[in-house]
């Protein structure tokens, strides 16, 4: 091989390189006239989606075709969260006043309320499910009270309760300290054996504080992030094989400063670090695709990292309101306003 055959093998080998490490976002579609800000991948095709105007979406052919459904009753609610487990089988979360979650064990096809709370200042932020029995809906701490609100599942979101105890198992927090319905993300729940009190979870908020807070066992961490307004602090946590964790945020107010917007751990939430780049600007959601790979958006952008979030990289300047990888399968998705929903081609 003479040198401009090697030359031209070096080029073309390093073109394959860098075609194999570069990221974009496909949009698979722009659907009705909804805010998007539930995201539940099921697999590499069942995707669910839950935003403004009572509207729910799904697809169980990987993005390509979309049924969109307006829960009647609900034209004027807005569904912040949605977890699925299946097709056929979803809960979703509707805020402010009353508090209520949906579920439907038929595709969407009916919806049944299986949980309601009207008590003044209701706002639920975000559920997560350790399994298909086990969850949890958490919520803004009620007017004159400082625990962050909470009601569990045994059964799939069928039914929903408050235990007593459980008060006990999660530090306080200080006034105007709350949690974003951004993406439905502020929560973590880990299964683990036996309910509730040997369950991990783990919680960030914001506000005038930003904390890592986590039960069984019960710890607070202040985050360092940007905090002390009512748009500051964190949105978003992502828990890998419950030690190491990744948090955004940042000031929704200011979506493009990258001030404090993103903090890492490696011990489970003991100690937190700043990365070296961090995302550009602020982030409403991440979420692990690997032990070393991430994605992270927010109003601003969408970011990626392949060292575990050390560094991050923009690939997109479009908005989006969270991402999430198959429960069940490698690919990403995302959405946001506008009915946006798009995907992660690595």
């Amino acid at each position: 091989m003479n040198y401009f055959q090697k030359a031209i093998s070096a080029i073309i080998i390093s073109l394959s390189v860098c075609s194999v490490s570069a990221q974009q976002i496909e949009i698979l579609t722009n659907g009705p006239k909804t805010s998007i800000r539930g995201l539940s991948v099921v697999s590499d095709d069942i995707i669910w989606v839950s935003g403004s105007g009572g509207k729910v979406g799904k697809s169980i052919d990987a993005g390509k075709t979309w049924v969109w459904m307006t829960v009647p009753g609900f034209e004027q609610r807005e569904f912040r969260d949605i977890e699925a487990f299946n097709a056929n089988t979803a809960v979703v979360l509707a805020i402010a006043e009353p508090g209520q979650i949906l579920k439907t064990t038929d595709g969407g096809k009916n919806w049944k309320t299986v949980f309601t709370d009207t008590a003044k200042g209701m706002f639920l932020d975000a559920m997560d499910f350790a399994d298909e029995n086990n969850g949890v809906v958490i919520g803004d701490p009620l007017p004159g009270t400082n625990n962050i609100y909470r009601a569990y599942t045994r059964n799939g979101g069928t039914g929903w309760f408050h235990p007593q105890e459980d008060k006990n198992y999660l530090s306080p927090v200080k006034e105007g300290e709350a949690m974003f319905a951004s993406s439905g993300t502020n929560v973590v729940f880990l299964k683990s054996e036996g309910f509730l009190r040997s369950n991990k979870m783990f919680i960030v908020t914001g506000g005038t504080a930003a904390n890592f807070l986590s039960q069984s066992p019960m710890q607070k961490t202040q985050l360092p992030l940007i905090q002390g307004k009512e748009s500051t602090g964190a949105n978003s946590i992502a828990v890998y094989n419950g030690k190491d964790i990744v948090v955004v945020g940042g000031d929704f107010a200011n979506d493009k400063d990258t001030t404090q917007n993103c903090v890492l751990s490696k011990d489970g939430g003991i100690l937190f670090f700043r990365p070296v780049i961090p995302p550009h600007g602020y982030r409403s959601c991440v979420d692990y695709i690997s032990k070393t790979k991430l994605i992270t958006c927010g109003t601003s952008g969408v970011d990626v990292s392949e060292d575990g979030g050390m560094n991050w990289k923009q690939i997109s300047s479009e908005s989006y309101h969270v991402c999430q990888k198959a429960k069940k399968g490698k690919s990403v998705y995302l959405a946001g306003g506008n009915g946006r929903i798009a995907k992660l081609i690595w």
